[in-house]
């Protein structure tokens, strides 16, 4: 179908169910960042492929809204003639719904694929919002593919370095403590977390599509019962019931009258609207596992190392392969070639990529979030920058680095190389930074945008953000942002660390590494630990605009990159490092 008749047959729809509208949020019944392809209900219906964002249909209008990491991609993907585009930070849903006409009184929307905070977003004196039992997409998308039913695995002790029971009882505890019933946990990473278990039913992210509820006594674990794999039982232990997803409403069911908890972020408001109709009594706080997890052990952070390494070998060779074979190869098969040098490096580690990875050249690397594919991709070429941002999932670890490469022999033109400058002064801020305890990722962002302000430049996206211990590449509750949050930096998160600049139509720049939160000499002060050890381009460097404490810092992590990485590669790739990291005066 074309949009406008996908768009037709919606608004049939509404008009059957005395609505005025209908909001689409993408994700899926766990609020997933990445979903399986059954879920992709905004990309089938408005053509955005983008991981966030809204649509707003109307009887004659409709919208869609995503942040500033696709306000390019929106203008390309999205047929003009059905779809208007915002910039969500903006321009609210919520109030272009309430500019256009007084009669919209009636919006329809997925109880299932919306959290509580999100719905508060929408609500509106005059407007009433209805849960519609069934996705209306799914009621005319014909070929939507059914839900993935994968097997459920063991993540073993070596890798999380805590045992699960124990993660399970020190949860159990608070709850008796708060004279709580239960908890409900709907965030599969945070259930994958807790009972140490990993799965892939979603793109980029090892994780099943679980619920689990937590109970004083045992644990109700929800899944497809074909996920359960031989073993399982048995690992998980006899406090571990295993459930069909099924059963969850009728488990619901049985908390009348019982206190039960509840993250309001994390969870669908259907979860809400269905234990208030048992009349439950509902508890309303953030899930405990979120903070538990994001500080990671001695264990994990071994493994950060071990996973780091292994991943900055195959940057490394992949650097080297591009700058002798990339010119005339296309942006998806440069993509290709770095996902098949992970597979080599990583060994039985290397699971798959821990995001698409994002291939840009020329102005395609000013498209924040831009995707390249073979029927839609662009191909490299002399003189031009190349921006590579790309990740990996290792059994120990997950990375996140993001480079960007001169190509060819001329020198880079100096306003190029002014801007990357900057960019690198601002990761050079962040990453010697020395910082109390207490210190909230937005107090620091201004370093990362200190030295692009001095000549009226920026970014519109965070400098950084939460990364998960083979989960999720997008992990909270920390982060690097202008936006004020109130959750402190601690010891133990691992973070990233990526400023930009973006001239649209002609090229972006973004530099990114992944650090890790340790104490620093100072008594309650913290500080970072470079995981990511990849040089950066000197060809895109104007060392001559850099101070001595930075030149200090650029050479000492070269230093560092070239000594680790070093004994990993044969000899030709041994010299290109060694030049790559040469000491900058």
């Amino acid at each position: 179908m074309t949009p406008i008749q996908k768009l037709t047959q919606l608004r049939s729809i509404l008009k059957q169910q005395n609505l005025d509208g209908f909001i689409i949020q993408r994700g899926d019944e766990f609020l997933n960042e990445y979903v399986a392809p059954y879920a992709e209900r905004l990309s089938w219906l408005t053509g955005f492929t983008g991981s966030a964002g809204i649509a707003v249909i109307l009887e004659n209008k409709a919208a869609v809204f995503s942040d500033g990491r696709y306000i390019l991609q929106m203008q390309q993907e999205l047929d003009e003639t059905c779809w208007k585009n915002f910039h969500i930070s903006k321009h609210r849903p919520s109030q272009w719904i309430a500019e256009q006409n007084a009669n919209i009184t009636r919006v329809g929307y997925d109880p299932k694929l919306m959290s509580e905070r999100d719905l508060k977003a929408f609500e509106h004196s005059l407007i009433t919002m209805v849960p519609i039992p069934q996705n209306l997409i799914d009621a005319i998308w014909i070929d939507q593919p059914t839900p993935p039913n994968k097997p459920i695995t063991p993540h073993e002790e070596r890798f999380s370095g805590q045992d699960h029971q124990e993660k399970i009882n020190n949860l159990q505890q608070e709850l008796i403590k708060n004279q709580q019933n239960a908890f409900i946990l709907c965030d599969p990473a945070s259930i994958c977390w807790l009972l140490n278990i990993r799965g892939s039913d979603v793109p980029y992210t090892p994780i099943p599509l679980v619920f689990a509820i937590i109970k004083q006594d045992h644990v109700f674990l929800y899944a497809e019962p074909s996920q359960y794999t031989e073993g399982l039982s048995e690992f998980l232990g006899d406090h571990i019931l295993l459930k069909s997803h099924k059963e969850l409403e009728k488990d619901l069911a049985g908390f009348s009258n019982k206190a039960i908890a509840l993250d309001p972020i994390q969870t669908p408001v259907w979860f809400i609207q269905t234990l208030e109709q048992y009349n439950v009594t509902i508890n309303k706080r953030t899930n405990p596992c979120i903070a538990l997890k994001a500080c990671k052990n001695k264990t994990e952070q071994d493994g950060a190392r071990q996973a780091h390494i292994r991943d900055a070998v195959a940057m490394c060779r992949f650097l080297y392969w591009l700058e002798k074979y990339g010119i005339g190869q296309s942006e998806v098969e440069v993509a290709s070639k770095l996902n098949a040098f992970r597979q080599e490096s990583g060994d039985i580690f290397y699971k798959e990529e821990s995001f698409p990875a994002i291939s840009g050249v020329g102005a395609n690397g000013a498209i924040i979030h831009y995707h390249a594919t073979p029927e839609n991709c662009s191909i490299l070429k002399e003189n031009q920058t190349y921006l590579i941002d790309s990740g990996g999932q290792y059994l120990d670890g997950t990375t996140d680095i993001t480079r960007t490469i001169w190509l060819g022999n001329n020198i880079a033109p100096m306003s190029v190389k002014e801007a990357t400058t900057r960019v690198l002064q601002g990761h050079i801020a962040i990453s010697a930074a020395v910082f109390p305890q207490g210190t909230t990722g937005s107090r620091l962002d201004v370093l990362a945008r200190y030295a692009l302000w001095q000549q009226g430049l920026d970014y519109d996206h965070g400098t950084g953000h939460g990364v998960g211990s083979y989960l999720s590449v997008h992990e909270g509750p920390c982060r690097i942002s202008s936006i004020p949050f109130p959750v402190p930096l601690e010891a133990g998160m691992i973070i990233s660390n990526e400023p930009g600049y973006y001239l649209s139509g002609q090229y972006g720049i973004r530099l990114e590494n992944l650090l890790l939160v340790t104490t620093a000499s100072f008594d309650n002060f913290l500080q970072f630990e470079p995981l990511t050890l990849v040089p950066f381009d000197l060809n895109l460097i104007a060392t001559e605009h850099l101070s001595p404490t930075e030149k200090n810092w650029l050479n000492q992590y070269h230093q560092k990159v070239h000594k680790t990485i070093s004994p990993y590669l044969d000899i030709e790739e041994q010299q290109w490092l060694q030049s790559a990291c040469a000491p900058v005066t």
